[in-house]
């Protein structure tokens, strides 16, 4: 009997022994072979294989001590998918507890005001980590994939930072930055004004585009709106340049001639009364609300100081005046 109470000892003691050496393994800091390490947990993915892909990522360690220990700790099943990175200081309990709580590093990818869905899409095509499922779509592919079949992707989406985890779909990032234009432009159509000439939401986004590339100061963006409410009542054409760069397309050279002023496209806003056929930007927040709520105006022209402001004018004198002195002086093209 006195020897089966020495073993019976030994072995407790060797138990309590190894539960205090994996306390406190638990919270010292994981061997790192770069000041950081990162590492894609997938879906389906076994907690072994997820142990033994730390292992292989930098995480110096047993995969046999690590995988134990997520299996041990009993909340194994509860890791979720998503691209984790760990640094120095990281402990195995850390380790576990950020995938548990599914704490990923996630990148961004920020579009901006005012730019065409063509560099939306070179801007996806450069993020980091965000898989390219949109880089072999026809636009009216993208749209269909996104749940907007045959609509026309311009300025449908909103300008914002989008984050993702790595080896996210960049189809998931357009949907997302879809669904917000959409949410913006149903709120800001629920503040219409009365005396606002748009009379549909789609008719709101384009104006709202043509402000958002016809403002170069933000004070000045509803009375911008305003001018083209203006001439949208009394049946003038808008006579606007980014329209009309618009529909020269990539061909533009950044100088805008006269020819192309005379040279008829549905985008030609000189040669063709009312809005364009769709938005030619993506309009922010403030551009979407100058559209439904523009400033109430007698001006129907305006011009470039130069310095980011405009001169705003009621009659064609005063706008021929004011072309001369901050135009013509300094050789520059049109003006509104």
């Amino acid at each position: 009997m006195k020897f089966l109470r020495r073993l019976l000892g030994t072995l407790v003691l060797l138990a309590l022994c190894a539960a205090a050496a994996v306390a406190w393994w638990l919270h010292q800091p994981l061997r790192l072979a770069a000041p950081s390490v990162e590492f894609s947990v997938e879906p389906g993915m076994t907690p072994r294989q997820i142990a033994n892909g730390w292992v292989a990522a930098g995480v110096q360690t047993s995969p046999f001590v690590l995988y134990e220990w997520f299996r041990w700790s009993g909340q194994a099943r509860r890791i979720r998918a998503g691209s984790y990175e760990i640094g120095a200081g990281t402990s195995p309990r850390e380790l576990l507890r950020k995938m548990v709580l599914g704490d990923e590093t996630l990148s961004t990818v920020r579009f901006i005001e005012g730019w065409t869905f063509r560099q939306v899409r070179a801007e996806l095509a450069k993020a980091p980590g965000l898989r390219p499922d949109s880089q072999t779509m026809s636009d009216a592919e993208i749209m269909a994939a996104i749940g907007a079949p045959g609509v026309h992707p311009e300025g449908r989406f909103f300008p914002d930072t989008y984050a993702y985890s790595r080896g996210s779909p960049d189809l998931a990032v357009l949907k997302r930055a879809y669904r917000a234009m959409e949410k913006r432009l149903a709120e800001a159509w629920a503040q219409r004004a009365p005396h606002a000439m748009v009379r549909t939401p789609d008719e709101a986004l384009i104006l709202a585009s043509i402000v958002e590339k016809e403002t170069g100061l933000a004070t000045d963006r509803g009375m911008v709106a305003g001018v083209f409410n203006n001439r949208l009542r009394i049946g003038m054409a808008l006579q606007t340049d980014p329209t009309v760069i618009y529909g020269i397309g990539e061909s533009f050279d950044g100088n805008l001639r006269k020819h192309h002023l005379l040279t008829d496209t549905p985008y030609n806003t000189y040669t063709r009364p009312g809005l364009p056929p769709t938005p030619i930007a993506m309009p922010g927040k403030a551009s979407l609300l100058a559209a439904v709520q523009p400033d109430v105006t007698k001006a129907l022209y305006f011009v470039a100081r130069g310095d980011g402001t405009s001169v705003f004018s009621e009659t064609l004198a005063e706008h021929n005046r004011a072309v001369d002195r901050y135009q013509r002086r300094r050789g520059s093209a049109a003006s509104r």
